[in-house]
C-alpha cells in the first residue's frame, strides 16, 4: 500500500506503527464493538444480502425502527451529569426552525454568495454571539469545545512568532485536554500544566507566575473549571498579559449570564461549546464549538474557520452578505493551511441564534439564575446526607462531591440509581486520583426542586441502608 497524496496516513508503514501505539494487529479491531449480527461483511456489501434480504415496505421499516428505539432509556428529568454537556431545555420553535428545508438541507457552503439567507443566518449568529462574549470578531464557527481551544493554543504559537510553549491548568475539562495534546504533539508545542487549589478547586495562582514566562505563546482558563468553580479571571488576564502571552478562555455560555464575558476580563480568544443554547443532548454531536477574537488584524488572519461579512452589491444599492477570509483552510492550502476546519456548523449555529433571539439579555440572565440556585439548593441538601462539597471556591451550576468514609464505590451508587429510573453524576475518581471518590454532579432549568429532593431521598437510602 503506498502513500496517497491527499490521504494523510495511508501508508502501509504508517497505519502498522499506529495500531501498535494504541495495541492492536488490525483495523478490524476497531470495530469489535459492533455486534456480528449488526455487521455486514464484504461479501454480504456486494451481493445485497443485507437487512431483511427483502424490500420492505414504509410501515415494515417504522415498525423495526420503532422496536429497536423501544429499548432506549429516557430519564425524567434528565441525567445529572455535567463536564461540558449540559440537558437544557429547547424550545419548540428551535426544532421547527431548523427542520425548514432552507437550512437543514444546506451543507457548508462552498459558493456560499448563493445563499444570501443562510449567510444572513450565520451573520446574525455571530454578531449575538459577540454581543454575548464582549469580542469584537466571531467565525461561523468549530466542531467542539475541545477543537476550538486547541485550535486557539496553535494560533497563539503562531502569532507569537518563536514561542513554543502554551500552559493549560489541570482543572480544565480532562476530556478537553485529550483533543488539545492531540492536536499540539505532531506541532512540536510544549504544555506545561498549572495546579489547582486543593482547598478551593480554583486555579493555583502562584504556581501559575512561575510557569507563564517569555517563551509562553498562550494561555488557557476555563471558567467555571471543570469541577464548576468560578475563577478569578480577570486576575488570570493580568499575569498572561504582563508575559506577553495571549489569554484564552473558555467559558459555559449559560453562565454568561451572570458572570463577566470573556472581553470584560481581558480575553484576546474566546471558545466554548453552543450546545446549551438550544442544540439539547445528542450522542457525540453535533455541537458548536465557539471561537472569538479581540479586533486585533494580527489574530483575524490566523483565525480557523470562516466569517461571514457584510458588504453591498457591486451597484451599491443592495445589503449582501459575503463568506471572507477563508484562505487559511485545508481545502484551499492543503498542507499548507493553518487551519483543519472547514465544516461550519451552520445548521447548529443557527439553532444557538434562534435560541438567543428568543431569550434575549432578560431571558439569559433569568437561565442562568435557575441553574445557580438549583445547584446550591442541592449543594444543601447533599450536606445534609453527608455528601460534602469536595472544594470550597463559589460554584455555577455543577460541583463535585466526595464518597469517601461511606464504605462504598460510585460506581456502586450510580448503578443503583439507575436501576430507580436515575442518572447520576458523572464519575471523576479516574480522572482526579488524588480526588479518591469523587462525582460531579450538574444541575440546570430541567431539574425542578422536587426532582432534586427525590435525588436526595435516593441517595440516603443508597449510602446508609444498603440500597
Amino acid at each position: 500500500m503506498s502513500t496517497h497524496p491527499w490521504i494523510p496516513n495511508s501508508s502501509h508503514e504508517t497505519v502498522k506503527k499506529m495500531l501498535e501505539t494504541i495495541g492492536i494487529s488490525s483495523v478490524e479491531q476497531l470495530f469489535k464493538d459492533i455486534p456480528p449480527e449488526a455487521r455486514i461483511s464484504q461479501e454480504k456489501w456486494m451481493s445485497l444480502e443485507i437487512g431483511k434480504g427483502r424490500m420492505l415496505s414504509e410501515l415494515e421499516a417504522k415498525r423495526i425502527i420503532e422496536e429497536k428505539l423501544s429499548k432506549n432509556k429516557i430519564f425524567n428529568p434528565p441525567p445529572y451529569m455535567g463536564g461540558g454537556v449540559y440537558p437544557h431545555y429547547v424550545p419548540p420553535l428551535v426544532k421547527y426552525i431548523l427542520s425548514r428545508g432552507e437550512f437543514l438541507t444546506a451543507y457548508t457552503p462552498y459558493q456560499a454568495e448563493i445563499s444570501q439567507g443562510l449567510m444572513q443566518a450565520i451573520f446574525e449568529y455571530q454578531s449575538l454571539m459577540a454581543e454575548l462574549l464582549q469580542m469584537e470578531v466571531v467565525n461561523a464557527s468549530m466542531y467542539d469545545w475541545a477543537s476550538a481551544i486547541a485550535e486557539a493554543l496553535l494560533m497563539s504559537v503562531r502569532v507569537k512568532k518563536g514561542r513554543r510553549k502554551v500552559v493549560v491548568p489541570y482543572n480544565v475539562n480532562p476530556f478537553h485536554f485529550k483533543v488539545i495534546e492531540t492536536y499540539l504533539w505532531p506541532q512540536g508545542v510544549r504544555i506545561e500544566r498549572v495546579r489547582y487549589d486543593r482547598e478551593k478547586g480554583s486555579i493555583d495562582i502562584e504556581d501559575l507566575k512561575s510557569k507563564v514566562d517569555s517563551e509562553t505563546a498562550g494561555v488557557y482558563l476555563q471558567y467555571p473549571n471543570f469541577f464548576g468553580v468560578i475563577e478569578n479571571a480577570k486576575t488570570v488576564g493580568e499575569i498572561v498579559r504582563e508575559k506577553g502571552a495571549l489569554y484564552i478562555t473558555g467559558v459555559y455560555p449559560v453562565s454568561l449570564g451572570l458572570l463577566k464575558a470573556p472581553g470584560e476580563v481581558g480575553a484576546d480568544i474566546a471558545v466554548g461549546d453552543g450546545q446549551p443554547f438550544g442544540l439539547g443532548l445528542n450522542y457525540g454531536g453535533p455541537y458548536l464549538g465557539i471561537f472569538a477574537v479581540r479586533y486585533d488584524q494580527n489574530l483575524i488572519r490566523q483565525m480557523p474557520g470562516r466569517i461571514i461579512g457584510l458588504t453591498t452589491t457591486q451597484e451599491g444599492g443592495q445589503r449582501a452578505f459575503a463568506m471572507i477570509l477563508q484562505a487559511r483552510e485545508q481545502h484551499i492550502k492543503r498542507e499548507k493551511a493553518t487551519s483543519n476546519i472547514c465544516t461550519n456548523e451552520a445548521l447548529a449555529a443557527i439553532g444557538v441564534a434562534v435560541y438567543l433571539s428568543l431569550l434575549g439579555k432578560t431571558g439569559l440572565r433569568k437561565l442562568a439564575e435557575l441553574n445557580y440556585y438549583r445547584a446550591h439548593y442541592a449543594a444543601s441538601r447533599f450536606s445534609e446526607i453527608g455528601l460534602n462539597r469536595v472544594f470550597s471556591g463559589e460554584f455555577f451550576n455543577e460541583f463535585a462531591v466526595s464518597l469517601n468514609g461511606f464504605g462504598k464505590t460510585y460506581r456502586e451508587v450510580h448503578k443503583k440509581l439507575l436501576d430507580r429510573g436515575v442518572h447520576g453524576g458523572l464519575y471523576i475518581g479516574h480522572l482526579y486520583p488524588e480526588l479518591g471518590e469523587a462525582s460531579l454532579w450538574a444541575f440546570t432549568e430541567l431539574h425542578f426542586k422536587t426532582d432534586i429532593d427525590k435525588l436526595v431521598d435516593l441517595l440516603k437510602e443508597i449510602l446508609t441502608g444498603g440500597g
